[in-house]
């Protein structure tokens, strides 16, 4: 850590209670050296966390109860008491109705970054179905988060890694209403947060993006489809109208097994398993899933509630930490990018940084 730094507040929801989440931030600000840059701020309940390190032999992690997130204390793990209730936690069972201290855990947070408590979010996995059962009434965090920013505008699923990002022009939606929901229109949108994010977000100087096609083969010229010809093609071309450096659409499949990704700063998917796939192949472990286009950072882990192997010992916590690290990254890098324009020899100083590294 820089001498000249300030330690950034990173808020943490807690998640599903039975799942892994709360093991994955134990187990990652058991390393003091994640303490050095970063003062973590987790909602939840000093009694839930106590449960979760005692059943997890996680004894030498220690945590600090504060009432107020200011009052969070550096080199300390802090616990927000968002309910003082002593819940009864069954780790690996469907969280069911304690699904609603998850979304206690998210609001609170949540409230916490717009006042500028803390600086960004990271939400450990929650249970997308129970949390609904309880009456959260968003499809996922992202939606939650893009109401609670007022954010009108649409925002990108991006999946990051050391060398790899990808973006979905389609996210949760049946794979039957995948081919209706693309248009030229929405891929030229989310090509265009993509390419936003990567200057702004992330560093990247004159970012190159990769458009993958529909359609097996991107459509063989129109045998296996006309989508890629008459929709993605155009949107291709309306980029580079803009100047932004899109090239495509590549067949997927070929795309990942031939190493083709290596040669571009993002990739944009037209659907949520055609990029999510490949990306946790290559990168499970140790992904981030970043919601670019809010005016707020917030990040998570890759992986999901874990209830199969919750309770057990065994969650990696790589995902969360790189999780961590990320939304801090990303919060200096759009601090760096508002100086740009002052200061001509900034991109430089980035894009060498980047090749650095």
């Amino acid at each position: 850590m820089s001498e000249n730094r300030t330690p950034l507040r990173v808020g943490i929801s807690c998640g599903d209670l039975n799942g892994i989440g709360i093991e994955v931030v134990l187990k990652c600000f058991e390393d003091n050296r994640m303490l050095a840059d970063i003062i973590p701020v987790l909602y939840a309940s000093a009694h839930a966390v106590s449960h979760h390190r005692k059943a997890l032999k996680l004894d030498e992690v220690q945590f600090h109860r504060v009432n107020d997130a200011r009052e969070a204390l550096p080199k300390k793990l802090n616990i927000v008491n968002v309910w003082e209730d002593e819940v009864v936690l069954e780790l690996g069972k469907p969280s069911g109705p304690l699904a609603s201290f998850a979304i206690q855990s998210l609001e609170a947070a949540a409230q916490d970054l717009a006042s500028g408590k803390v600086d960004v979010l990271v939400t450990a996995p929650i249970d997308k179905h129970a949390m609904q059962q309880a009456g959260f009434a968003y499809p996922g965090h992202t939606e939650f988060l893009q109401q609670m920013a007022g954010a009108d505008s649409e925002v990108l699923m991006l999946l990051i890694s050391e060398g790899l990002r990808v973006g979905t022009v389609t996210g949760h939606i049946p794979i039957k209403d995948v081919a209706g929901a693309i248009t030229t229109d929405r891929i030229v949108s989310k090509a265009r947060l993509l390419h936003q994010s990567l200057l702004r977000d992330l560093g990247v100087v004159e970012p190159r993006i990769a458009v993958l096609g529909l359609n097996p083969h991107a459509g063989d010229g129109g045998t296996l489809g006309s989508e890629d010809k008459e929709v993605i093609t155009p949107a291709i071309r309306r980029l580079n109208e803009e100047g932004i450096s899109a090239m495509g659409p590549y067949a997927a499949d070929g795309f990942f097994g031939n190493g083709s990704y290596k040669h571009f700063d993002g990739v944009l998917a037209m659907y949520h398993d055609q990029g999510l796939a490949p990306f946790k192949a290559l990168s499970f472990g140790n992904g981030v899933n970043f919601t670019a286009g809010l005016p707020i950072v917030r990040t998570s882990p890759d992986h999901g509630t874990g209830l199969d192997i919750a309770g057990q010992g065994i969650a990696d916590e790589g995902s969360f930490r790189a999780a961590v690290w990320m939304a801090a990254d990303i919060h200096r890098n759009r601090e760096d990018y508002k100086t740009i324009g002052v200061n001509p020899l900034q991109p430089q100083k980035r894009e060498k940084e980047r090749k650095e590294h």
